[in-house]
């Protein structure tokens, strides 16, 4: 799996589905995410709006910046979120209450 089918297909999936709309709205952010490496990009998550769209957002409340074989990793499970921020392969600016409520958002 790559970075662009987990945003576009997985993430996007799961916020068109209303059941799961509420859950997303009550965390009330957008997220950036800048993946760098082989099939990288740049994807903004909006939990307002529930939309996943390619591309950058200035407002974003918080931005994640990482490597995307570590990005699909930490989405399938293989790699902890913290492990990653303390071996430094996990960037964050912006609100960092949001990115411990990372795991929500992407699985």
């Amino acid at each position: 799996m790559t970075p662009k089918q987990i945003f576009e297909e997985q993430i996007a999936g799961r916020l068109a589905d209303p059941a799961q709309q509420a859950s997303a709205k009550e965390l009330d952010a957008v997220y950036q995410f800048h993946v760098t490496g082989d099939d990288g990009g740049d994807w903004v998550v909006d939990l307002q709006n529930c939309e996943v769209s390619s591309g950058t957002n200035g407002d974003a409340h918080c931005t994640i910046t990482i490597d995307s074989g570590d990005f699909v990793g930490l989405v399938d499970g293989s790699i902890q979120g913290p492990q990653l921020f303390m071996m430094g392969k996990l960037q964050i600016a912006g609100n960092m209450a949001l990115a411990m409520k990372l795991g929500d958002v992407l699985r």
